[in-house]
């Protein structure tokens, strides 16, 4: 059997027990996209300007959404709605990152309740397994998904060596609800024993700084092409989010639409020659 990342999206997804999983794999087979467009504005009319404009041509929708300064329950029903006109998975990139009994809280209730309407979300892996357990507490009932920070791409990030091959070995332990991971390259195999079984080991990889123009910014991000997240580490998403609507801010839905298209063929273009079935 091939690796999973060199086979199709769809024969990827035939094979997932993560409902969550199997929804986004079959989407990005659907829509010809392994797009993930990350709306990190402040304000909820360019919020929705970018995903009207973005929708048609993503797989996935990553939100902040503690950022909104209008936030209110209208915004969720609004998102929601998307979701589902343009068939895309809401990823909530909240990255939790406290004790079980904590997390359940934040992730059900206060004013966002993210559980119920985010298909994705995501976590660290510093508290240690527990963190897993309470979040699939909530999540597994409502046939959500989470994804472990195993890489990240600013410089100088400490999301390497002992780290991501712990966070690894949590995921393997917990596959009914960690379905992958925010990581530069694949994770099958990684920090698994001699003795381990880790046939079928399928991880999704989500990964930050993709960009087709510049190669960084002031804040530390470092940026990679499409043709070297996918094709070259074996990253199943591409997640871009200023190299699409730029500062967010009044944004011309025009210029944004042709920057989703343009990253949507430089995405698909790589998974094409990764899974040589051009």
């Amino acid at each position: 059997m091939s690796s999973p990342h060199l086979q199709t999206y769809n024969e990827r997804a035939k094979k997932h027990a993560n409902k969550a999983a199997r929804a986004l794999l079959e989407v990005m087979e659907e829509k010809q996209s392994n797009l993930s467009v990350s709306v990190d504005v402040t304000k909820s009319k360019d919020f929705f300007d970018i995903i009207e404009a973005v929708g048609p041509h993503v797989c996935l929708i990553k939100t902040h959404i503690d950022i909104l300064e209008d936030f209110d329950a209208t915004v969720i029903d609004r998102l929601r709605e998307l979701s589902e006109k343009h068939k895309f998975l809401i990823f909530e990139d909240r990255k939790f990152a406290d004790i079980g009994s904590t997390v359940v809280l934040q992730y059900s209730k206060g004013i966002y309740k993210i559980s119920d309407w985010a298909h994705i979300t995501n976590a660290h892996a510093v508290p240690g397994p527990s963190i897993i357990t309470g979040l699939a507490s909530v999540g597994i009932p409502k046939d959500r998904g989470l994804i472990l920070l195993a890489e990240m791409s600013s410089k100088g990030a400490l999301t390497t060596g002992s780290y991501t091959e712990d966070a690894v070995r949590m995921a393997r332990a917990r596959r009914d609800f960690v379905i992958g991971f925010i990581a530069q390259h694949r994770m099958e195999g990684i920090g698994a024993s001699d003795t381990e079984n880790i046939a079928g080991e399928d991880f999704l990889v989500l990964a930050p700084g993709v960009g087709l123009d510049v190669t960084g910014d002031a804040m530390g991000q470092q940026y990679r092409t499409p043709e070297q997240v996918v094709f070259e580490s074996g990253c199943d998403v591409i997640i871009v989010g200023r190299g699409i609507y730029g500062k967010g801010e009044n944004v011309d839905t025009r210029e944004v639409l042709k920057q989703a298209q343009r990253y949507q063929a430089a995405g698909w273009e790589a998974y094409k020659k990764r899974v040589q079935r051009i």
